[in-house]
This record gives structure tokens, sequence and C-alpha cells, in this order.
């Protein structure tokens, strides 16, 4: 799933469905965000945006590794909450 810092409302709501459906037939799901440009230097509207996909998802799903920088993409994994141990 590959999002934008200023990804649209509508084209947020489709990313967040699909990660919702593969969430709910177990999957995981890898959340890569690009920035470029001046968006390295504001890489807190990133963070929000990565942090808004977390909690929109956290009823079915657990973080396991939260928002981090890896070169130009921010990473977030989430694994399906019915894998806890």
């Amino acid at each position: 799933m590959v999002i934008r810092p200023r990804t649209e409302e509508n084209d947020y709501q489709v990313k967040l469905r699909n990660a919702r459906r593969f969430l709910e037939r177990g999957d995981k799901v890898k959340v890569s965000m690009r920035l470029r440009g001046r968006e390295i230097a504001n890489q807190e509207l990133g963070l929000e945006m990565m942090h808004r996909f977390g909690d929109d998802l956290k009823d079915i799903a657990k973080i396991d590794q939260r928002a981090r920088m890896d070169g130009r993409f921010m990473v977030m994994m989430l694994s399906p909450e019915t894998a806890k141990k």
C-alpha cells in the first residue's frame, strides 16, 4: 500500500478499504510513503498520515512496526488482530 502525504480523501478511503480487505483475509499490510522534495523537510505531515492510517485500522489490525524512515520512504507494518499470540 503506497500513500502520499497529500493523498486526497477519496483516494485515502480507497486505500484504507483495500488494506481492511487484506487484513480481514489474514494478510499483512506494508504501508509505505514516498517523500519527495520539500516533503522530506516536513516529515511530520507524513507521520500524521501514517498515524491516521494505523488509527483507522486499529479495530482489526495491530501495528507490528511503527512508522519509521527508510531513505526517502516512511514504512509501517500492520498485521491482522487475529494473529495475536
